[in-house]
């Protein structure tokens, strides 16, 4: 006679993904060009390309960088092309935008990359809640990934799910 509790959500061989694993591990870096701008706002060639020269870039070693401009300042498209050819030699990254939109991106490379395999005809609960807030986008992508192979998918918690997408049954 067995007393014990039988773990239903634990036999029911449904595969939980959590999209907090989908952020980067490196650390972000944010590279501001305002500090490399005259007064905050204008950039001249001379002094921009000197200052870059002076540039530890052994402080962005295996870094993520995100390459932004944080005043109102008009920088040429070619400032930020020359700041990229600088860094990417010893960045892991450079990633337009701020530490944020480079943490979105590489979360949505990230699950764009993910092997879909193994997930071929599983149910599939994408969870719901945890540590770190996850983007709207990151549900899109994983749902976008997963559906052509998953059997079902789901949002929650395995416990307490939303049903999102169940393959129909074909009959034969």
């Amino acid at each position: 006679m067995n007393n014990g509790f039988v773990n239903k959500v634990a036999e029911s061989g449904i595969i939980t993904i959590n999209l907090e694993d989908f952020f980067p591990q490196e650390e972000i870096m944010q590279f501001d060009m305002k500090a490399y701008l005259f007064m905050g706002l204008i950039l001249k060639e001379k002094e921009f390309r000197e200052a870059l020269k002076q540039l530890d870039v052994s402080v962005y070693q295996n870094k993520i960088v995100a390459l932004t401009c944080s005043t109102d300042a008009i920088v040429p498209v070619w400032a930020y092309m020359l700041v990229t050819s600088i860094l990417k030699p010893v960045a892991k990254d450079v990633i337009y935008g701020l530490s944020t939109e480079a943490e979105q991106h590489i979360l949505l490379t990230n699950i764009k990359a993910l092997d879909e395999i193994p997930y071929t005809d599983q149910r599939i609960v994408i969870k719901g809640c945890g540590e770190k807030p996850i983007p709207d986008a990151a549900y899109v992508a994983i749902t976008q990934k997963l559906r052509p192979v998953a059997k079902s998918i789901m949002y929650g918690e395995p416990c307490s799910t939303v049903p999102i997408f169940k393959k129909p049954i074909v009959k034969s």
